[in-house]
């Protein structure tokens, strides 16, 4: 939060300026005359005349006024306090400070300030302490900072080193590097030295500021005038941990468990805080002492564990000593250092889990259990996160069913983790259930996990159940929910479903919703959501309202600086070129030239295959022309559009001239190329061209799919050769199957007798069960063969010896061409 910064005195006479001064000097009296027994809102009770209860019980009225709100009444009672007839002393106000540093409250700590500056009342340490600890609370740094600017300067008091290590623990929480640097130097210039807390709070800064040089440098200087203890290495690992150096976390653990051992012992303050039994004595500024080196182990007790940092090696290191390490460890359980012990891990496990680290996550585990250390939520939240990117969510679900054994609550982020593993394994009922446990979350990415499982699976009404909870939770949206959303709702149609009226109308209101949505949280549109966006008035074949976003778009990301890159263009010309507006896709392609962006190999691809639709060999080479000027050499697809545009003017040899063109370059024929041929192939009655793909593909190992049977299966019964088309479907659902005949008889024992040759009623069922799990040419390999069976043809799980199969091969024959290193089918007698 940015604050108008004025001078400290200014700022204090400007708070004082309140109308409580209408209370006259005699109602003052009158007021304090009157004190007999006060009763505060809090119970407390004085009693007598004497000067010093009244005093107090000021103090008590004033803090209590400020604890209801009531800040008028507060600076009357300030008043009141001030006008008093006894000398007061700083003592009087330490009471209100101390209440303004708790709550805290650095504009009253201001106004009590200037009262006791006109009052001349002088301060004490614990005064100034308490005014700049309330001001460093209250993020007022620069007023702190001049405040100990003013403290020497105008008083000649030397602040006390608490009071420099509680400003710069303010710089480390409000991120204030400035301030920071300021407050260092003048502790240089004072010659104020270090103690403990110093070196704790920069390391607060370092962290903060990501510099892990810096956190070393610290730990250098520490050591040179510190023995290191509990409190000091838990520290340090937690810094190492922020930073991602396992490594040195790792061997700072080790000696940890070292000082375990060697029995340095820590106390507990009344407050429940830990510290170090031994004295802390400041270090003076420039001090030139020594700086013996620290080993690890240097302890009696040598070190019983070592870890393994290495993620590529999975193998978990144990030492055999690390049981007589437990024994003596166990010995000072009820001295905390198991507590502190138990940190240290939980922070490295944190760690683990941000580098993935399993391996070294189960060594820690393994070293708690060794050490008697019974883990805690935040344990298992850092194991669970650590463990499933590389064994997956059911492991993680097996961690949280022993905390429910152990009646320990998971927290959000081990729910949030385990569900977006869930959402990527497409596992929704499990996603979905683990965040319906999540009551609070920061952020939507676990959400934004399972809006994409939703949209992969195409279920959108679970992601509407989801949106309600993000709004129960009060959960902001991010770019990546609405990109998410976009995808999932811009297009009201099934898939491969073509638009009409209504579908269209119902699109744009969604669109608008979301966009509206996004307006509302300050949410603008990423390359990805206007993408989807783009997508869905495509399918829906709203090609105005296409146009009309994509010069949205350009304005949008023109005006931030962005490319707009030609994804976005590919976009538009693919859902133009689907709609056959020839004249707009042109006009798009030629502005998306002139106005500089770059067609890349799908632009081109796109645009070849589009002259295939309408005909145009001529525009076609034109276009590849372009394409080898700009650098994109044709590929499959582009060979693909081609031999399309060929086909379409019958020239089946210059058509086999490319296909072998394409061989030759090392572009491995595609099955979609291969079915394009046969398509056109079965149309205009080529059967020798037919069989002659039949066979190249056989020879490429491209397996046929259900329409290349269909392509086949036609051309045949078109040309009146049915049992020729039914042996050709039987032998291409085989090789659906599998192209190896070994494989085929074990096939064979597999589906044969409850799928193929079944007389039960329920093997149809069984088949479209085959398909519902998505192996889609299983299914129809196998219904194929049923249909085959029922009609009363023999089924031979031997395809290679089909008499269709070796009538191709004395048609057809394959030899080696050693001008180009490549396999040749070609009729026989044409090969010369």
């Amino acid at each position: 939060m940015n604050r108008v910064r004025i001078p400290l005195r200014s700022f204090a006479d400007t708070l004082c300026k309140s109308k409580s001064r209408e209370y006259g000097r005699s109602n003052v009296t009158r007021r304090l005359e009157s004190f007999r027994t006060l009763v505060t809102i809090n119970g407390n009770v004085f009693l007598g005349y004497g000067e010093e209860s009244i005093t107090k019980s000021l103090q008590v009225q004033i803090v209590d006024a400020l604890r209801l709100g009531e800040r008028r009444k507060a600076s009357s009672l300030l008043l009141d306090l001030g006008n008093i007839s006894q000398s007061l002393k700083a003592d009087d106000f330490v009471y209100i400070f101390k209440h303004c540093a708790r709550s805290p409250d650095p504009l009253f700590v201001m106004e009590t300030w200037r009262l006791m500056e006109e009052k001349e009342i002088g301060f004490n340490k614990k005064c100034y302490f308490l005014m700049v600890r309330a001001l460093c609370k209250g993020g007022y740094l620069e007023e702190a900072s001049n405040l100990i600017k003013f403290i020497r300067e105008n008083h000649g008091t030397y602040p006390h080193l608490p009071l420099y290590n509680c400003f710069l623990g303010a710089c480390a929480k409000m991120k204030s590097s400035v301030h920071a640097n300021q407050c260092l130097d003048l502790m240089e210039r004072r010659r104020v030295g270090k103690n403990e807390i110093t070196y704790f709070e920069l390391l607060k800064l370092a962290v903060w500021q990501q510099d892990l040089s810096a956190v070393h440098e610290i730990w250098k200087d520490y050591i040179k005038h510190y023995s290191l203890n509990i409190i000091s290495l838990q520290k340090f690992i937690w810094s190492f941990t922020r930073l991602n150096d396992l490594k040195s976390a790792c061997e700072t653990l080790q000696h940890m468990v070292a000082l375990g051992i060697s029995g340095k012992l820590l106390v507990m303050t009344g407050e429940g805080r830990l510290y170090s039994s031994r004295l802390d004595i400041p270090i003076p500024s420039k001090c030139e002492l020594g700086s013996p080196k620290m080993k690890l182990g240097e302890n009696d007790q040598s070190l019983a564990f070592k870890f393994s940092t290495d993620t590529s090696n999975s193998n978990i290191e144990k030492s055999k000593s690390v049981n007589a390490t437990n024994g003596m460890l166990k010995n000072y359980k009820s001295l905390l250092v198991m507590k502190v012990l138990r940190w240290s891990v939980n922070d490295l496990l944190r760690a683990c889990a941000q580098a993935r680290d399993y391996g070294l996550a189960e060594q820690l585990m393994v070293l708690m259990q060794k050490l008697g250390l019974r883990p805690s939520s935040r344990t298992y939240d850092g194991f669970v996160r650590a463990t499933i990117p590389t064994r997956g969510f059911s492991a993680g679900m097996k961690m949280l069913k022993v905390m429910e054994e152990r009646n320990m609550k998971p927290h959000a982020s081990t729910l949030a983790a385990l569900s977006v593993q869930c959402s990527r394994a497409l596992e929704l009922d499990l996603a979905e259930t683990l965040l319906d446990q999540v009551c609070e979350c920061s952020h939507p990415y676990p959400y934004n996990a399972f809006l994409r499982a939703c949209d992969t699976m195409d279920q959108p009404e679970r992601a509407v159940k989801l949106l309600a909870k993000m709004r129960q939770l009060k959960l902001q949206p991010d770019i990546r929910t609405y990109e998410q959303l976009f995808s999932l709702f811009g297009n009201v149609n099934a898939p491969y479903e073509e638009g009409n009226i209504l579908s269209q109308v119902d699109s744009i209101k969604r669109i608008k919703a979301i966009e509206m949505d996004m307006a509302k949280n300050g949410v603008q549109h990423s390359h990805l959501s206007m993408k989807n966006l783009l997508k869905a008035l495509g399918a829906e074949g709203m090609t105005r309202e296409l146009l009309q976003y994509l010069h949205v778009a350009e304005n949008l990301f023109c005006h931030t600086n962005t490319y707009l890159g030609e994804p976005i263009y590919n976009i538009v010309l693919h859902s133009l070129i689907k709609a056959e507006e020839s004249h707009m896709a042109i006009e798009i392609f030629k502005n998306m030239k002139s106005c500089g962006f770059r067609p890349n190999a799908v632009t081109y691809n796109m645009m070849i295959d589009y002259c295939s639709t309408i005909r145009c060999l001529k525009s076609a080479y034109a276009l590849v022309s372009m394409m080898l000027r700009d650098g994109f050499y044709p590929e499959t697809m582009t060979y693909t559009a081609l031999i399309k545009i060929l086909l379409e003017y019958k020239n089946f040899d210059e058509a086999l001239n490319l296909l072998d063109q394409a061989s030759f370059e090392g572009y491995q024929p595609d099955l979609l190329l291969y079915n394009t041929i046969l398509k056109k192939a079965g149309e205009k009655g080529r059967i020798d061209i037919m069989e002659f793909i039949i066979v190249r593909m056989h020879q490429d190992k491209v397996q046929p799919d259900p329409s290349t049977c269909h392509h086949v299966f036609s051309a045949y019964v078109d040309r009146g050769f049915n049992n020729t088309a039914m042996e050709a479907l039987q032998v291409l659902s085989m090789w659906m199957i599998s192209d190896e005949d070994s494989k085929l008889e074990e096939k064979k024992i597999e589906f044969e007798d409850d799928f193929v040759l079944s007389e039960d009623l329920e093997a149809e069922s069984r088949i479209l069960q085959v398909f519902k799990d998505s192996d889609e040419y299983l299914a129809v390999a196998l219904l194929n063969l049923r249909w085959c069976a029922i009609l009363g043809f023999p089924i031979s799980w031997s395809p290679n010896q089909s008499q269709w199969v070796r009538g191709l091969m004395d048609n057809y024959y394959y030899y080696y061409d050693d001008d180009d290193n490549s396999t040749r089918t070609v009729l026989r007698g044409v090969a010369s």
